[in-house]
């Protein structure tokens, strides 16, 4: 990857999954605002269209790539539409689900699983050869702070993204030899749309009393930004970030290291 001034991922190909919106559209806007060329790859082509316009005028282009990450065939579909090369994979795609394991059935157990682990598994399969090719390149998977600690009801969600963290460290061991560097990113909350449809849905009228209590969760007082989180996937991305791999970073605002 070179990091002339155009950029520091001018030349360089990247996947981000879940690109059209929250956290991969910034992670997608952050690689293509360094001079990547962007595949962003969801099954909401409509939600893309809605966002496409503020790519515009960015040093690197982004383009939409339509995929359902827990059904092998839609990625391998995918991934041929790729270039020969591929320098940055981001498995950021992934869906959440509120339950304990007395009321997480047997049908919300696999509906998170097929996203949240197959749909890592899927993608970085179908594109381990391109990133073979690269002759160095980094993979982000995007993780939790429900692998790390026991949250409230998150019993499924916390099954699989305690499975992306293990992934994340098989990978980085099996493909050192290949120059494949892993690493995944553990956030707490992060204000995305997803957190405001929740609030909608389920405290109607004291969405602003929730969001604040939310907030506090985090010992700094607020809830993280998704840029903030492409910010660290960027790092993990560049030159900068050589020695790093099998690492998991939370982006949590003290929330797993400071417990009050």
């Amino acid at each position: 990857m070179s990091s002339d001034q155009t950029g520091k991922f001018a030349g360089s190909v990247a996947v981000v999954t879940g690109g059209a919106s929250g956290i991969g559209l910034a992670v997608a806007r952050k690689l293509a605002a360094e001079s990547a060329q962007v595949f962003v790859m969801d099954i909401n082509e409509q939600g893309w269209l809605a966002v496409e316009p503020g790519f515009h005028g960015l040093p690197g282009e982004a383009r939409f790539v339509s995929a359902d990450v827990s059904d092998r065939a839609s990625v391998e579909t995918a991934a041929s539409k790729l270039p020969g090369a591929l320098n940055i994979l981001v498995n950021n795609a992934g869906i959440s689900h509120i339950g304990s394991l007395e009321n997480t059935t047997e049908e919300d157990l696999d509906r998170v699983y097929a996203v949240n682990l197959r749909g890592v598994f899927n993608t970085t399969k179908a594109c381990l050869g391109r990133l073979k090719a690269a002759n160095g390149a980094s993979i982000v998977n995007m993780c939790s702070v429900a692998a790390l600690t026991g949250l409230a009801d998150r019993f499924a969600y916390s099954m699989s993204k305690g499975g992306v963290l293990a992934i994340t460290r098989s990978i980085a061991r099996d493909y050192l030899e290949d120059g494949i560097r892993c690493n995944s990113i553990s956030p707490a909350r992060v204000h995305t749309p997803f957190v405001d449809d929740y609030l909608r849905n389920h405290y109607p009228g004291k969405e602003q009393e929730m969001f604040a209590a939310l907030s506090a969760t985090q010992p700094v007082g607020r809830m993280g930004t998704p840029e903030e989180v492409a910010a660290m996937v960027a790092f993990l991305c560049s030159t900068d970030a050589e020695f790093i791999t099998g690492s998991d970073f939370p982006v949590d605002g003290g929330f797993t290291g400071l417990k009050m």
